[in-house]
């Protein structure tokens, strides 16, 4: 109850100070992915790594613009993907046929993303490793 007070916005708040607050809370979100995740765990792991080799091979901007984005595809992917799966948990816990279809298209589309952000990762990486 308290914390559900503590969400809701307040009236004498301003502009700034519902900004503020709004990104209290999404930075809590991303602490709590992090924290407890393991699909975003492995996913900011693999980033790392391959932010680690983007510097090695030295990737020009153009390069690491693309990089970035395909990262940030897949862990806002993960991340919905995660918030689906809670939320349909919470409205039925037991398996349910349809809960399990939402669940299975939430997981998809992450995946949609991963094979894409691969697709990147081979047209950044391929042509420096193998000159042809």
């Amino acid at each position: 109850m308290l914390l559900e007070l503590l969400r809701m916005k307040k009236p004498e708040d301003s502009f700034f100070r519902g900004r503020i607050r709004s990104l209290k809370f999404a930075f809590k979100g991303v602490w709590l992915l992090i924290t407890t995740e393991a699909s975003i765990k492995v996913q900011i792991t693999i980033a790392i790594l391959v932010s680690i080799i983007g510097f090695v091979m030295q990737l020009s901007a153009q390069e690491w613009l693309f990089q970035c984005l395909a990262i940030g595809l897949v862990l806002v992917a993960e991340s919905l993907n995660t918030a689906i799966e809670k939320l349909c948990d919470f409205i039925h816990p037991d398996y349910h046929k349809r809960i399990g279809f939402i669940k299975d298209i939430s997981a998809g589309a992450a995946t949609f993303a991963a094979i894409t952000a691969i697709i990147i990762g081979l047209i950044i990486y391929v042509p420096k490793f193998f000159t042809f």
